[in-house]
């Protein structure tokens, strides 16, 4: 393998030749798992590690994904998915925690609604003797860089007859200000060439200055519009995302009209044949479910290409051979 990894913080420490390789391992896992050989291959590659999956974050799909991961690769599994039933409602801190979890497993993967702590996870295990992995399955509104993993691998499934994420134009509707999938799939951007990215949002809801900021650096084109009917004839691909309402504050979201960032049979036929439609779910009223059968309407695959990409993120994490 090329290059090691080890923490999963954030996505800007993945570069094109990882991403490639994690792309390629994905690929391999899935075929192995089409036989009974190989999953039995699978099963084995890993089966002397331990995870522990603490999501205090409500969460469904990311939590799904990485608990069966784990189980195609062998790895044993606990979880936390309440910190009322940890002893952090005893008084123990955050640190002792995770301290007490790297005692038991080989891996940490963490999702939380606080924005840092896989970060400050990240450095307590590397100042201490038994250093295990923290992988940051979500953070507050900041950073989601295993959901950012999964979109490029379906944009390069989706692109794969046509030369790929290169050269395209994609485009991020929704509540950007706030949608942490966004956020980190933009910063993955600067690995490929000639992408231009086209943000549509209410103005409230738009893609923060921290990211545009980034995006200017690395020299990547982008553009801000209010009004989908502008941008849907130009994109190569659409990435939908749901008003973040968890986030609000005084009922924020309840002031936009979804009808103006949503998705529905009429605005496909604006899309160019050839474009995909992506969302990381779960969806509101931003996509109409007359477009699921739609074959430009990808967010299913999507959701499935998760579990595989996180089978080869453990894969890559643990050095293991296929």
């Amino acid at each position: 393998m090329s290059s090691e990894l080890f923490h999963v913080i954030e996505p800007r420490v993945f570069k094109r030749e990882l991403l490639d390789e994690l792309c390629d391992i994905t690929d391999t896992a899935r075929a192995l798992a089409k036989t009974k050989e190989g999953a039995a291959k699978l099963h084995a590659s890993l089966a002397d590690k331990r995870a522990m999956l603490y999501f205090t974050q409500a969460s469904t799909r990311t939590f799904l994904s990485f608990n069966n991961a784990c189980h195609i690769l062998g790895i044993g599994t606990s979880e936390i998915r309440d910190p009322a039933i940890s002893s952090e409602i005893k008084g123990e801190s955050f640190d002792d925690s995770i301290r007490t979890f790297s005692s038991y497993v080989d891996v940490i993967i963490m999702r939380t609604p606080e924005r840092g702590l896989a970060s400050r996870a990240a450095a307590l295990m590397d100042e201490i003797p038994r250093r295990v992995p923290i992988v940051n399955a979500g953070s507050g509104p900041d950073q989601h860089p295993t959901q950012a993993l999964l979109d490029i691998y379906t944009l390069e499934r989706s692109f794969a007859g046509r030369g790929g994420i290169d050269g395209k134009t994609i485009g991020m509707m929704g509540d950007l200000r706030r949608g942490r999938t966004v956020r980190s799939l933009c910063y993955l951007m600067k690995n490929y060439h000639d992408v231009k990215l086209v943000f549509i949002s209410p103005p409230n809801f738009a893609i923060r200055n921290d990211i545009k900021k980034h995006l200017a650096q690395d020299k990547i084109n982008f553009t801000e519009t209010g009004t989908m009917d502008d941008a849907l004839g130009s994109l190569d691909a659409l990435y939908v995302t749901r008003m973040q309402s968890e986030w609000d504050v005084e009922g924020e979201s309840l002031k936009v009209n979804l009808g103006e960032f949503s998705i529905g049979p009429n605005e496909m036929q604006m899309l160019p044949q050839e474009a995909v439609v992506m969302h990381p779910l779960p969806r509101g009223p931003e996509i109409d479910p007359a477009v699921d059968s739609d074959p430009r309407a990808v967010y299913w695959r999507q959701e499935g290409n998760g579990m595989w990409m996180r089978v080869a993120l453990l894969i890559k994490i643990f050095g293991a051979e296929l």
